[in-house]
């Protein structure tokens, strides 16, 4: 019998890209069970909140039956050990992204050694994204539909029009 295959993605997700997308997709095909899991980090200001971000990847997932989404903090294979997960799911972009992620998984392996990393490049169409590009040009109110879910694209404006009416800030 074939051994069951938890994954866990983790991540900021702030917001979640196509490219994100891309990898959650993929991972499908390799993986029982995934876990999308934004990561709480207390010394980050996400632009949307923990249950935003929450909300996106399920809408964003929800035709991926095998998808779970979930938020944590503290250290990732820790996380992955209470979800009894054996993978961690890390994309890669650029060579720089393959630098330090290969030493946060040389890292993980002395903490777990029982979990492992699999590294899946982007897809050549998204190897130029990530959120910080997205919410750059939504910022400036630059077109994003080809970058994120139809949902995100509308959030990322009604925050930036948020931001530069004060009067609309809470």
């Amino acid at each position: 019998m074939a051994k069951k295959l938890t994954a866990v993605y983790p991540g900021s997700f702030d917001p979640i890209t196509f490219g994100h997308l891309d990898i959650i997709t993929r991972a499908c095909q390799l993986c029982d069970r995934i876990i999308v899991a934004i990561l709480v980090n207390p010394h980050k200001s996400p632009l949307f909140s923990i249950n935003e971000r929450l909300e996106q990847i399920r809408h964003a997932t929800r035709h991926l039956p095998q998808v779970e989404v979930d938020s944590f903090s503290g250290l990732t294979v820790t996380y992955a050990r209470m979800q009894n997960a054996n993978l961690l799911i890390r994309g890669l972009r650029v060579i720089s992204d393959f630098e330090m992620e290969l030493q946060m998984a040389h890292t993980n392996k002395t903490l777990a050694p029982e979990i492992q990393t699999l590294f899946l490049a982007t897809s050549n169409e998204y190897s130029f994204l990530s959120s910080s590009v997205v919410k750059e040009i939504a910022r400036f109110g630059g077109p994003i539909d080809h970058l994120v879910p139809a949902e995100v694209a509308i959030a990322l404006s009604q925050k930036f029009a948020a931001h530069s009416n004060p009067a609309l800030c809470p």
